[in-house]
């Protein structure tokens, strides 16, 4: 593979493993199986059978799971201990084409690494903001579109890497400008369930409803002592 080829591939690995994992594998996989691309050394493990067969069924039950609100968000969560350093694994893979050395291959690593963080922060924190919807629809429409990129964008990095390595730049420079405004409007969202799950009654009021109640329960016991009196005398 060319320099610009392998490095499309070690940005696109590393930023698709962050959206999916799953149908990154089974796409390299699947292409690299079929003879439609040559895969670089580091990544021609993921042609293995048992190795697609086990990302086909994860991919199963994330196609599943990722489209239920609520279910997407836990995914996510489990799964950022998991796409970030997948995504540092592939890149690594990715730069063995250009037979590089090991400080290199790291360097690919932590650039796959912080591309997978990035999309999947953004997907995450993008969830997390869809979810505050009661409809399912648009939780339907992202999580189809998210996997169309996922397929598309690999498929691009692979025949047109100059134009996918400019978009990627460009989706870059968006991830950048969008979360911190998706974590400012999550911490506002978290800020406002924790006001009305956690609101305390106020001590002035409760004060003020036993200060009331005090005459009340001493004229009873008031008259109750009278009616005794008068009881015993007769």
């Amino acid at each position: 593979m060319e320099t610009i080829d392998t490095l499309a591939l070690t940005l696109g690995a590393g930023w698709a493993a962050g959206i999916n994992l799953y149908a990154a594998i089974l796409v390299l996989g699947y292409l690299g199986l079929t003879g439609h691309v040559v895969l670089p050394p580091g990544l021609e493990v993921l042609s293995d059978p048992l190795v697609m067969g086990i990302a086909g069924v994860m991919y199963f039950i994330e196609f599943f799971a990722d489209k239920i609100p609520g279910v997407d968000s836990g995914w996510d969560a489990l799964h950022t201990f998991v796409r970030i350093p997948a995504g540092a694994l592939l890149a690594a893979g990715a730069a063995s084409g250009l037979e590089v050395n090991q400080a290199a291959e790291l360097a690919a690593a932590l650039v796959g690494g912080t591309m997978a963080a990035g999309s999947h922060f953004t997907k995450a924190g993008s969830r997390l903001m869809i979810n505050t919807s009661p409809e399912p629809v648009t939780n339907w429409t992202a999580s189809i579109a998210e996997d169309l990129a996922v397929i598309g964008g690999l498929w691009a990095a692979l025949n047109y890497p100059v134009p996918f390595i400019i978009t990627l730049v460009i989706f870059t420079g968006i991830v950048i400008w969008l979360l911190p405004k998706i974590w400012r409007a999550l911490k506002s969202l978290f800020r406002r369930i924790g006001a009305l799950f956690g609101k305390e009654p106020d001590v002035n009021d409760s004060v003020a409803k036993t200060d009331s109640g005090q005459p009340d329960l001493l004229k009873s016991l008031y008259h109750a002592a009278n009616n005794s009196d008068q009881a015993s005398e007769k």
